[in-house]
């Protein structure tokens, strides 16, 4: 039998998400968002709930036609009748912190549908084209139920490799006359595709693009080493062609989706499974990273030592190594005397 908890605790809001409370669900994504210190507590009460949802990120340049697919695609996804969770990570003022939110006036039409959820999300000092509490912000829309969560990040170009710790599956758009062809083969963001996306195909270009990207996958065998289906077959990145503004392609491109989550599942321990623990561990690291900083520099005694050292002539280097040295040599003492 379920304990109950108060409605307002950690544990009572964790209880409410999982029973389809949508405040409750809109709380804790706050709580991710503003690094409330309630949300661990309530994350690890969720955490039997999460596994469910297929998570699929949509990134690529400005301008692609992002927001217009994850719109679509939902839309799609509605016509399947899937329960349906959205995140649009905007990005952020670098005076105030704060964002237009303008995908999610994009996407008003869908507000209406209690089958789906839309959250924007400030980008703040994320540069990697996720909200750094993206992932937490998933994890809670998991467990409130969502067949499909569709991640759309800022359009930064060349370094969103954030979105690959967030998602399942990749979804990197592009579109004709945003620039070189062979500049965009070169770029980093195509390594992180698991689906390949040329938009607004009515344009002139456009199947000259995906003839470009096909050759680049096919000669650079992009992350062909990473994933091995069951008949010993690399994947092979899918160079969908669609145009999200006339509705036009949207089916291929769920299609290839569907296609590249049976490869993993048909890989069992070595595909989906593995994945997702890798992205967990890279979770972890987040998440320590920002504790250890948070708790290193909450501190004006280090903030005076560090002055001190470079006055004296010491280098950025030499102290920050000695820093390290001395935080790792507390740890090990703390270690050892709970050993003994």
């Amino acid at each position: 039998m379920t304990t109950s908890h108060p409605k307002h605790s950690a544990k009572g809001y964790a209880e409410r998400v999982i029973a389809g409370d949508r405040r409750a669900l809109s709380r804790l994504i706050s709580w991710a968002e503003n690094g409330n210190a309630k949300f661990p507590e309530a994350l690890e009460a969720l955490y039997s709930s999460i596994g469910g949802a297929w998570r699929v990120g949509i990134t690529g340049p400005p301008g692609a036609g992002k927001s217009t697919l994850v719109n679509e695609l939902a839309h799609a996804l509605r016509r399947e009748e899937r329960e349906v969770g959205i995140l649009a990570v905007d990005p952020s003022s670098p005076f105030t912190g704060g964002a237009l939110l303008g995908d999610r006036i994009r996407m008003d039409e869908l507000t209406g549908d209690k089958h789906v959820f839309i959250r924007s999300m400030a980008s703040r000092k994320s540069h990697g084209g996720m909200a750094r509490a993206g992932v937490d912000a998933c994890d809670v829309m998991d467990a409130y139920g969502m067949d499909r969560i569709l991640i759309e990040t800022v359009g930064v170009g060349q370094a969103e490799y954030d979105v690959m710790g967030a998602c399942d599956t990749v979804v990197v758009v592009m579109c004709p006359g945003a620039g070189d062809g062979v500049q965009a083969m070169k770029a980093g963001i195509l390594e992180v595709a698991d689906v390949l996306v040329v938009n607004k195909s009515d344009m002139a270009g456009a199947e000259r693009l995906a003839d470009d990207l096909s050759e680049a996958v096919h000669t650079r065998a992009i992350r062909n080493d990473e994933w091995a289906g069951k008949n010993g077959e690399a994947w092979t990145v899918p160079v969908v062609l669609a145009s999200a503004g006339r509705a036009q392609g949207i089916d291929k491109v769920l299609e290839a989706i569907t296609a590249h989550r049976a490869m993993l599942e048909s890989c069992g321990e070595s595909g989906l499974e593995d994945a997702r623990r890798k992205k967990r561990v890279a979770q972890v690291r987040r998440v320590i990273d920002e504790e250890l900083g948070a708790r290193i520099w909450n501190t004006d005694e280090l903030g005076a030592r560090l002055e001190k050292a470079l006055a004296a002539g010491a280098t950025a280097y030499g102290v920050a190594a000695e820093v390290v040295d001395d935080l790792l040599q507390g740890a090990a003492l703390k270690t050892r005397s709970k050993d003994s």
